[in-house]
């Protein structure tokens, strides 16, 4: 998993959490008990969980512990874990799994996804929400830049952020032999952003993280330069100031 740094993924928060109201928003639950957040980043999407379900035990799960001091401050009153979800298990059967934004960091989604469904409890819910745009500009512009200067060797063996993530009908194939209820769907968002190259912004807390993480000081400088070059191209500014990022996302729901 890469670094992160809270601050510069919350500069998009109000888009960001778009998707992750959508989810909740289709959970099919009244009052339950044991919630976890996976993924719970910098805590502003599990304090919904909490404002939703008053009475509920939430605990938020996260493998960086600089996301995991900003959640205790965003969400002061919540259990804080860290762990890699990809080995993690709930002490007891969980009513609710909940992730926005974070199965596209993990492999094995075949294997992953079915292992946390078999830890619910019985009507309890698997909710996830994950970006699936994999051929949209502001990505194969990193693919571009990675392997266009001195930094070349080193970042090819950077892991593409979503190299797991599968076509919905996979899921579908996935969840439904283990799940009595399986809704899945995809939405594009069309964010308005504002700013000076934005998307450039936007990558930068998150896709570009792990190259980013593996590249010496000298290296970072170039590298950010000619990605910022190539998608400042791809993604113009409208006639009002702002620039149009078209971000498709994957969400599932499943339920035992």
């Amino acid at each position: 998993m890469p670094s992160w740094d809270p601050q510069e993924y919350l500069k998009f928060a109000d888009h960001r959490l778009r998707p992750a109201l959508d989810l909740l928003a289709r959970i099919p639950l009244d009052n339950p008990q044991a919630i976890y957040d996976l993924g719970c980043g910098p805590g502003n999407i599990t304090r919904l969980l909490v404002e939703r379900w008053h009475s509920a035990a939430v605990t938020g799960v996260d493998s960086s512990p600089e996301m995991l001091v900003r959640a205790s401050q965003e969400a002061p009153n919540v259990r804080l874990m860290q762990a890699d979800i990809a080995q993690w298990s709930p002490p007891s059967p969980a009513h609710l799994m909940f992730s926005s934004a974070t199965m596209h960091w993990l492999d094995d989604h075949q294997h992953l996804l079915p292992r946390l469904v078999s830890q619910l409890a019985p009507g309890g819910v698997l909710a996830v929400q994950m970006p699936c745009n994999r051929d949209a500009p502001c990505h194969l512009m990193i693919d571009a830049a990675a392997s266009d200067g001195p930094w070349r060797r080193r970042l090819s063996q950077v892991r593409p952020i979503f190299q797991s993530v599968k076509p919905a009908e996979a899921y579908y194939q996935i969840l439904t032999p283990v799940a009595g209820q399986v809704d899945i769907w995809e939405t594009e968002y069309l964010h308005a952003l504002v700013g000076e190259n934005p998307v450039l912004g936007w990558t930068k807390g998150t896709a570009l993280r792990p190259y980013l993480d593996v590249l010496e000081q000298s290296d970072r400088g170039g590298f950010l330069a000619a990605y910022a070059t190539r998608v400042a191209a791809a993604y113009p500014k409208q006639v009002d100031g702002c620039t149009l990022l078209p971000f498709r996302r994957l969400f599932l729901v499943a339920r035992v």
